[in-house]
């Protein structure tokens, strides 16, 4: 009898334990997290054909071959607009620029960036325990209220927006200074955290730098046993477009071409180095565009329509490549509908962290990225232009309310035509009636043309100058501290 009881109270024991397990497992951030390190390399402007695992001929990517055929590769990768900082709100918050009021190019000297009050991946990451480092282009707000250490990041080196842009926008040129651009006086901020670190022209050999200091960064966490974050933004393939004197004239593509295979080259080095350090199966590596191939450029969307600038398949659909050797399962492919939304959602997943208390738009894809799962999450996806709602897919269709020439109410079966040629809209009146409510689903919640109750404010900032100012002044609050 005596030793029945100490059996019952040893189970009761055990159950208490089971069961606090499964509290503290449920309660806890970050309980039963995989945590791998996190770098996403994001580049400027590149086209959905323009690397090898995407039917490139004119440039050899060899690099992100064997990436794509040691990872996953994803054929139907979406960003929600076809130019930059509107992406890039929308990598950063997990949810449509539109929902963010983000629907502008940042240029120099704006009054509005991102809004603090967003939370950003880095935001994310950072209370798990992770360091966290941005490189690059960030393009959410040149003010230092804006930038990427207001934001989450530990440290910021890079340029704050796209190359092409003139810092000195309301004045002539200087008597006696050199012309470094298209513009007068036009030179481009370099800046660490939120100092302005140094005046450069569009030819400086950007790619290089950030690699090398990418790779300082991994190895100096790696030696210390820090889990990271790192955000790595090229320029290139932006234009103007400047490869490095090293990869002039090495591909068949011009320069263009060229710049593509130093980013090749650029990749290489990084998971080559994630190799030696031993921290590869440790690490997840995602290679991506921030929209489609510029118009006037040498890059292509091919077999997509479309180019930068646009809402056709080409200007949205980009490269999506998941590398994590051990847990991602080898050479897969995935045409599921996934977006740059799902970004944060899905980080936040792998790490343990906690969600923001907003709606967000994407969702965790993990199942996807693993090969568990072949179904797209969303049931409807939609396209804006600016502030305006021009299109909605649901599946294989894609309704386009104003196509990018012009023309209204088009059906397209992406399906079987992604170069979206054929307007299907009088085979499919019941297909077109079911988007066409979807589409008021959107504007009763974001709006279209106008600010829905579902949009959060945009970041905004009385007195706002741009890193240099006219004949070369730099601004107050960029000037370090003397003895810095």
């Amino acid at each position: 009898m005596k030793g029945k009881r100490i059996r019952n109270q040893w189970g009761r024991f055990a159950a208490a334990v089971v069961m606090g397990l499964l509290f503290f497992a449920g309660a806890t951030p970050g309980f039963g997290a995989l945590k791998p390190n996190i770098i996403i390399i994001l580049i400027d402007d590149l086209g959905y054909g323009d690397i090898g695992p995407y039917g490139a001929t004119k440039q050899k990517t060899p690099h992100l071959d064997r990436m794509a055929a040691e990872g996953m590769k994803l054929t139907t990768f979406c960003t929600t607009a076809p130019v930059c900082s509107p992406s890039r709100a929308s990598i950063q918050t997990g949810s449509y620029y539109k929902r963010v009021n983000f629907d502008k190019v940042i240029l120099p000297d704006s009054n509005i960036g991102l809004n603090p009050k967003e939370t950003t991946i880095a935001e994310v990451v950072k209370p798990m325990g992770y360091s966290t480092h941005y490189l690059g282009k960030w393009h959410l707000g040149d003010q230092k209220v804006f930038l990427p250490t207001m934001q989450g990041y530990d440290y910021y080196y890079g340029h704050p927006y796209s190359p092409d842009m003139p810092t000195v926008v309301r004045a002539p040129k200087p008597p006696n200074r050199v012309n470094l651009g298209k513009g007068d006086n036009q030179v481009l901020p370099i800046v660490e955290n939120t100092w302005l670190a140094e005046q450069i022209g569009y030819i400086n050999p950007l790619t290089k730098r950030y690699t090398e200091m990418a790779l300082d960064y991994i190895t100096e966490q790696a030696k210390a046993d820090q889990k990271f974050f790192l955000f790595l933004s090229h320029m290139s393939v932006h234009e103007p477009v400047s490869p490095g004197d090293d990869w002039k004239g090495t591909s068949d593509n011009g320069k263009y071409g060229d710049a593509v295979q130093q980013l090749d080259w650029s990749t290489g080095e990084i998971l080559q180095r994630l190799r030696d350090l031993g921290i590869d199966k440790d690490t997840l590596v995602f290679y991506t565009s921030d929209n489609g191939p510029a118009p006037s450029g040498a890059g292509t969307a091919f077999p997509l329509r479309g180019t930068k600038h646009t809402t056709w398949e080409g200007g949205v659909r980009v490269n999506a490549l998941f590398w994590w050797p051990g847990t991602i399962p080898a050479g897969v492919e995935c045409n599921a509908l996934t977006t740059m939304m799902d970004l944060l959602p899905t980080i936040a997943h792998l790490t343990g962290g906690k969600l923001p208390d907003v709606k967000l738009d994407g969702y965790n894809i993990w199942p996807i990225i693993k090969g568990e799962s072949t179904e797209s999450p969303y049931d409807v996806f939609y396209y804006y232009r600016r502030s305006d709602l021009v299109a909605v897919r649901s599946g294989k269709w894609k309704f386009h309310i104003l196509t990018p020439d012009k023309k209204r109410n088009v059906l397209n079966n992406l399906e079987v035509d992604p170069a979206e040629t054929t307007d299907v809209t009088a085979e499919h009146p019941e297909v077109v009636k079911r988007l066409q409510a979807l589409a008021q689903l959107a504007r009763e919640d974001m709006g279209d043309g106008n600010e829905g109750p579902g949009v959060r404010p945009i970041g905004t900032m009385e007195g706002a100058m741009p890193f240099i100012m006219p004949h070369g002044l730099v601004r107050p609050d960029a000037r370090p501290p003397v003895g810095e």
